[in-house]
């Protein structure tokens, strides 16, 4: 509190909250603060998650885009690409890892467009959600226990 000329000014709110003022995070900062999700998941789901590659871009690659007919990128914070565990057998021959992928920018639009959660509470949501599509959880599944949106 800031006491001057008969007024009184309270500090604006954080800007990690607002996300007004801050810089942006960096991509590594994001991947520092999905990381940090991960570790604080129960060890049953954080041990499901340790063969997954997670990758920390600024946007969602144009074949992605256009497989998921998404005309807007920033519609798309993350996304889940592999075969869910529940779904998973000694038959599959995988190109590569599961992998999670976190798009920096759309992440930063829909914090800024909010202005009222901390950019590692939106980290952590992206995370958790496109993570639990690994473990065989439908958006339908997701929505029923995450009331993010609302």
């Amino acid at each position: 509190m800031t006491v001057g000329r008969g007024r009184i000014y309270f500090p604006a709110p954080a800007p990690h909250i607002a996300g007004m003022h801050d810089p942006d995070p960096s991509l590594e900062e994001i991947d520092d603060m999905a990381r940090r999700a991960l570790a604080q998941l129960p060890e049953a789901f954080r041990s499901a998650t340790r063969d997954v590659a997670l990758i920390v871009t600024d946007w969602p690659p144009q074949h992605i885009l256009q497989e998921m007919e998404i005309d807007d990128p920033l519609d798309l914070t993350g996304l889940y690409e592999g075969i869910p565990l529940t779904e998973k057998s000694s038959f599959d021959q995988p190109l590569g890892p599961d992998t999670v992928w976190l798009f920096r920018a759309p992440i930063l639009a829909e914090w800024k467009g909010r202005g009222n959660v901390r950019m590692s509470d939106l980290v952590r949501h992206v995370v958790v959600h496109e993570f639990a599509h690994h473990l065989g959880w439908s958006d339908a599944d997701i929505a029923s226990i995450d009331r993010w949106w609302e």
